[in-house]
């Protein structure tokens, strides 16, 4: 993709340091953006805004804490000049099911990928709408849409991001805020987080072949999958889309 359809834009992105958040920053770069690079990396952060240039800033933050929202996002919007698209992409999860997830690690799921997203479009709506309007993307999952019985936290934490993007969306139209806001699920994806899990199985390979292959299409998704989805929702070939679900799972939940 090397079409300009995001020239002229400004975007905010979480977890943009690493995996899903980098692919959409260097993505949403390439086809004529200027970003800012939101997470708790530092040092991965700050390299990954090094590699895109002067379209790139890094900003320090922490999506669980609204007071690092309150210093991290204007502070980028005053430096972009205008905020246009926000990405809620940071992410973590923790594998258990029902009975043997801890009510911390429950919590610490919730307070990333839930109170991040809910944070975010909080405080992100103000900025959208004084530059006219924008687009949210809500970073949810497969596992939101479909249980999945070793995932408890994550399952419940990613529904939640499904149906607070509808609420969101309709809250911003009904206001005539102009902005977007929709929810993007991925299958098993090549990021940091996939590796991670399959690095801590007893037979990584085999498990690495069995993501695979319960996936229809036969392979694992890559994070560039995700960020051509994340371009249109961010352009303005999408100005009618709002309040809606991406799947990108190569046929999972259609089986």
């Amino acid at each position: 993709m090397t079409g300009g359809r995001l020239k002229g834009k400004t975007g905010f992105i979480t977890g943009g340091a690493s995996g899903l958040g980098r692919a959409i920053a260097t993505t949403f770069v390439r086809e004529g953006a200027t970003v800012a690079i939101a997470d708790i990396d530092k040092a991965g952060g700050e390299a990954t805004a090094r590699e895109l240039g002067d379209a790139a800033i890094f900003r320090e933050h922490d999506v669980t804490q609204e007071p690092s929202w309150e210093r991290a996002l204007p502070a980028a919007v005053a430096r972009l000049g205008a905020l246009h698209i926000l990405v809620n992409n940071a992410g973590i999860d923790v594998l258990g099911d029902v009975e043997r997830t801890s009510l911390a690690d429950w919590r610490r799921v919730h307070a990333v990928n839930l109170d991040g997203v809910f944070l975010g479009c909080k405080h992100g709506i103000r900025h959208l709408a004084a530059s006219g309007g924008g687009a949210i993307l809500n970073m949810s999952s497969v596992a939101g849409l479909i249980g999945v019985h070793n995932m408890a936290a994550y399952c419940a934490s990613k529904g939640g991001v499904r149906l607070l993007t509808k609420s969101v969306a309709l809250h911003c139209a009904r206001r005539k805020y102009a902005i977007r806001c929709n929810s993007i699920h991925p299958v098993y994806i090549a990021t940091p987080m996939v590796d991670r899990m399959v690095a801590t199985s007893r037979d990584p390979e085999r498990l690495r072949q069995a993501l695979a292959d319960a996936i229809p299409l036969g392979r694992i998704g890559t994070p560039e999958d995700v960020a051509a989805m994340a371009v249109y929702l961010a352009s303005d070939e999408s100005t009618l889309v709002t309040g809606a679900e991406f799947v990108i799972d190569g046929g999972l939940s259609a089986s």
